[in-house]
């Protein structure tokens, strides 16, 4: 029996929900050990972001030679940005470790690295969803991602405290503090993805 053929959009979305759960995955395990080459740890990142960029443009490129749209076009570049806007983040977190030469992450490094890769997990279970036209069922996973990022706002607040409290290198404390924030835009990013998916939800159920 035949089955249908997926969507090219909807494949090259699945891809890119893969490919974020896969950076994610590799960049908190990284941060939660030593980290003796930076460089390569940068290296790896940016080819992680590398492949974002190829499925952005399939998808931009099927959208201009193609009439008819699983769901509205404007939904699917959106989603295809914010989904981007998640691999930028880390890709610049990751080049933060390298310019600033972080050999080892603190805890507060190392719990955003968690909750990234939970945002990442409720990313790919609501995009597979989308493709499955299951749109309900990707609230509970939004939802997630919401309460994901307010962790996110509180681990910044914490470690920054935490970093004026302590640090008395000044150097040191900038540049951890920047990569808090870095982090920080990366849960913001989650969250962004999950605001277009419930606007998808919205127009779509």
């Amino acid at each position: 029996m035949f089955r249908k053929k997926k969507d090219i959009f909807f494949m090259t979305l699945e891809e890119m929900a893969d490919i974020i759960v896969e950076t994610v995955d590799r960049f908190a395990i990284a941060v939660n050990g030593d980290l003796p080459n930076v460089a390569a740890f940068a290296k790896e990142m940016k080819e992680f972001e590398h492949k974002g960029d190829k499925c952005t443009h399939i998808i931009l490129t099927e959208l201009n030679k193609t009439f008819i749209t699983p769901i509205e076009r404007e939904d699917i570049m959106e989603l295809i940005k914010k989904l981007d806007d998640v691999l930028d983040g880390i890709e610049a977190c990751a080049s933060r470790f390298e310019m600033y030469q972080i050999t080892k992450a603190d805890p507060y490094i190392i719990k955003f690295g968690e909750c990234l890769r939970r945002c990442a997990r409720e990313i790919k279970s609501a995009i597979y969803l989308l493709t499955q036209k299951k749109l309900l069922a990707m609230q509970p996973h939004c939802v997630n991602i919401n309460a994901l990022e307010n962790e996110g706002d509180d681990l910044m607040r914490q470690g920054i405290k935490h970093l004026f409290q302590n640090v008395k290198d000044p150097i040191e404390l900038i540049k951890h503090k920047e990569i808090y924030e870095r982090l920080e835009e990366t849960t913001d990013s989650c969250e962004d993805v999950a605001n277009t998916l419930q606007s998808i939800i919205m127009r779509n159920s």
